[in-house]
């Protein structure tokens, strides 16, 4: 897991700023295949973006702390419902971002 400082963080931030959300948390709220699923995107992306829906009993807190306590993957940025997620995907052919982040 990179240690992100905060030009690195700033270069994610505007990285992912034209990205839409990937995921969304719901009713369902946070379960483990939830946190399964966004570990498997991580591994392909690196980076994008998490949308908590308005019918959702969670609220962005909960959801950086239950991320950030049960994996590996970072929460860069949150802007309202919306949270900006970063991780070192395992696969070499993979890392784009997380190349780039570390010569920053």
């Amino acid at each position: 897991m990179i240690s992100l400082r905060g030009k690195q963080k700033r270069y994610l931030r505007a990285s992912a700023h034209d990205m839409r959300p990937l995921f969304s948390v719901g009713k369902q709220g946070l379960t483990k295949n939830w946190l399964d699923q966004l570990e498997d995107a991580i591994n392909k992306r690196e980076l994008f973006k998490v949308n908590i829906l308005a019918n959702s009993e969670v609220d962005t807190t909960e959801l950086k702390t239950f991320i950030e306590e049960n994996s590996d993957i970072q929460v860069v940025q949150t802007i309202g419902h919306t949270l900006v997620l970063f991780g070192e995907s395992d696969e070499k052919e993979n890392r784009h971002y997380s190349v780039t982040v570390q010569k920053i």
